[in-house]
């Protein structure tokens, strides 16, 4: 089951010099609810990123006192009670969003994830398929509704809804291999040619050897091996075989017209993992201060700078190879960001800034972590 956003949110506060660029005065603040609301707010989600959800939920509810009816903070408040297993607590407050704007499909789609919890799933099915009706683009609501058909024993349903939450966005096929509400249609044949996407996927990646593509998909050896004989039949991949000292191994890439069609990423001959890495420190800090960049980039809303910098994270020559190995979700939706962008330009950035901007902050806050762990 993927929970909320994948993970939780977690978002840092601004620079001071971001923060500079907006002085207000102390008597300002006092009158003027807005700032007190924003700066209530920006605290709550730094307590969350700090894990102190008790903390974030005062301060949540004191900014509510202000402002009763604001979406966001309710959001982040069912959010926080979520994660403290106020379960009934949590579904309030989601219902309260819903008396603000019925059609929200992010309150409709958390307020499934709670009745998944208290195991209600004909709840968590009604609820789900209200997020849809006010979004049908919502793959992760298409994905929850899978996985709590699955669990009602709806299979072929199931099926139906998991394969249009993989149309939407592709990274929902690898979720679902060792997800365990879909115990009931694993042995589907509907669900082996899921297992036939996600390799397919890992090979258009640049994953060329049986174990990379196992260790990508986190399929059984025998799974991954049945899917590649079903795509080599299907015309989908090549075989061939490269030298590994006395023997030979199969190496498995696009077939010419499906790579033209679909598009290819080369990692590298053989995968990734044979490649030297710089010294951890050193690739960090580069990491670091390519987020800042980006960051910079995606706040001006220079879409130009924003895709330039975009192929830092994504070349495995620069910073892909060390995104590849620690942050693959969001190295992924980073070449996503960048294809929207060269397609839809200023529209794009605008519509996705503050995500753009949360999975950087999220990107940062870890590298900040191991940073200090290689220093000490």
């Amino acid at each position: 089951m993927i929970k909320l956003f994948g993970k939780k949110k977690k978002k840092i506060e601004k620079s001071k010099d971001e923060e500079s660029a907006k002085i207000v005065t102390k008597e300002t603040s006092l009158v003027d609810p807005s700032y007190n609301i924003k700066k209530l707010f920006k605290k709550g989600v730094n307590l969350m990123a700090d894990e102190k959800l008790d903390d974030a939920v005062e301060v949540f509810e004191q900014a509510l006192r202000i402002e009763p009816d604001n979406v966001e903070i309710l959001m982040k408040l069912g959010y926080a009670k979520f994660h403290l297993e106020n379960h009934n607590d949590a579904l309030k407050v989601y219902d309260k969003v819903l008396e603000v704007d019925v059609t929200n499909p992010e309150a409709w789609n958390l307020k499934g994830l709670v009745h998944y919890e208290q195991k209600k799933y004909a709840q968590a099915l009604d609820a789900v398929n209200k997020a849809i009706d006010s979004d049908k683009t919502y793959g992760m609501a298409w994905y929850n509704k899978a996985c709590f058909l699955s669990l009602l024993n709806q299979v072929p349903e199931a099926l139906q809804a998991l394969k249009h939450s993989i149309e939407i966005d592709v990274k929902n096929a690898r979720k679902s291999i060792r997800d365990k509400d879909f115990a009931n249609v694993r042995i589907e044949e509907g669900f082996k040619r899921i297992q036939e996407v996600v390799v397919l996927e890992s090979v258009r990646q640049g994953y060329h050897t049986l174990g990379a593509i196992v260790w990508t998909t986190f399929l059984d050896k025998a799974d991954a091996e049945l899917s590649l004989k079903k795509l080599l039949e299907k015309g989908l991949i090549v075989q061939n075989e490269k030298r590994d000292g006395l023997s030979k191994i199969p190496v498995y890439d696009l077939a010419d017209n499906i790579a033209e069609k679909i598009g290819k990423e080369k990692i590298g001959l053989f995968g990734i993992t044979k490649k030297k890495l710089p010294r951890p420190v050193k690739n960090l800090k580069k990491l670091s201060e390519s987020i800042q960049t980006a960051k910079e980039a995606i706040e001006e809303g220079d879409i130009d700078k924003t895709i330039s910098i975009f192929e830092e994270f994504i070349d495995p020559t620069k910073s892909g190879e060390q995104m590849i190995e620690n942050f693959f979700e969001e190295h992924r939706e980073i070449r996503l960001w960048k294809i929207r962008l060269n397609d839809r330009g200023e529209e794009y950035i605008i519509d996705n800034k503050e995500k753009m901007l949360e999975v950087f902050d999220n990107i940062e806050v870890t590298i900040t972590k191991k940073l200090r762990d290689e220093i000490a």
